[in-house]
């Protein structure tokens, strides 16, 4: 049985993403608390205290841009990590989430590419 040290919050598009973070996330040691529309995202992230929040801003059900604007403004949550991530065909949506103060955006290619080491980095940091 894997010890969870971390947790991150993430929003994906999709169940194909859903399960690859959730997979990487235990592979990692890491919880994965994973956001959907049925619940305000912002109490959840929250109460979970993430050491990293990912946002897939192909999510529809999610304004990504909005979420990040509040999380940035929260006292609770303004120093935690926010990594958006999308096509890199919607320009568009990765300007919007690096306006609206995300950490870092990047294509979705690289965040798949790169999402072992980030997970890693957030089990690390024991969030």
């Amino acid at each position: 049985m894997t010890k969870h040290t971390a947790t991150i919050a993430a929003a994906c598009a999709d169940l194909l993403f859903t399960a690859r973070v959730r997979a990487a996330a235990e592979a990692a040691g890491v919880r994965a608390l994973l956001l959907s529309a049925r619940t305000d995202p912002v109490p959840e992230i929250v109460g979970a205290r993430p050491a990293l929040v990912l946002l897939d801003l192909d999510a529809r059900w999610l304004d990504a841009p909005a979420l990040i604007r509040e999380l940035k403004a929260n006292p609770a949550t303004a120093a935690t990590p926010v990594l958006a991530f999308a096509s890199h065909v919607h320009a568009a949506a990765i300007a919007a989430a690096r306006e609206a103060g995300a950490d870092r955006v990047l294509a979705r290619s690289a965040f798949v590419a790169q999402l072992p080491t980030l997970l890693q980095a957030a089990a690390e940091q024991g969030g």
